[in-house]
């Protein structure tokens, strides 16, 4: 039995955030090289259904240009409010200089991830 095959020098498996941002690297690096990003879903993001507070950090190194390219990254994080739960109705706000640095989300974006990988994967084609 004949099968049909194609060749390629690379091939990634998966279209979540890393794999399609290996994609764009492996171009920007090398744009002979033909990459192959498979995917199972039935679309780039379908099974990617969350939000998430992003850092555009490593957007700003892939794509320096991420803003003018249109990047689904529309709402910045405004303030951050952590709260210790003492019980189901009681909670005490915590004050800033009582939460660690990590926990400090100022400059990032609030994203859905699905929306960022299609965005993404429009960028790896």
């Amino acid at each position: 039995m004949e099968r049909e095959a194609m060749d390629y020098d690379v091939v990634i498996v998966g279209a979540g955030p890393a794999g399609l941002s290996a994609a764009i690297r492996l171009k920007q690096l090398n744009p002979d090289l033909a990459v192959m990003v498979l995917e199972k879903g039935s679309e780039v993001g379908a099974h990617i259904l969350s939000g998430a507070l992003f850092e555009s950090r490593p957007l700003d190194e892939l794509l320096p240009d991420w803003q003018d390219r249109g990047a689904p990254l529309k709402t910045p994080v405004s303030e951050d409010q952590v709260y210790l739960y003492r019980s189901e109705t009681s909670a005490v706000k915590l004050p800033n200089f009582a939460v660690p640095a990590p926990m400090h989300n100022n400059g990032n974006w609030i994203i859905s991830l699905g929306s960022l990988c299609r965005w993404l994967a429009g960028q790896a084609e």
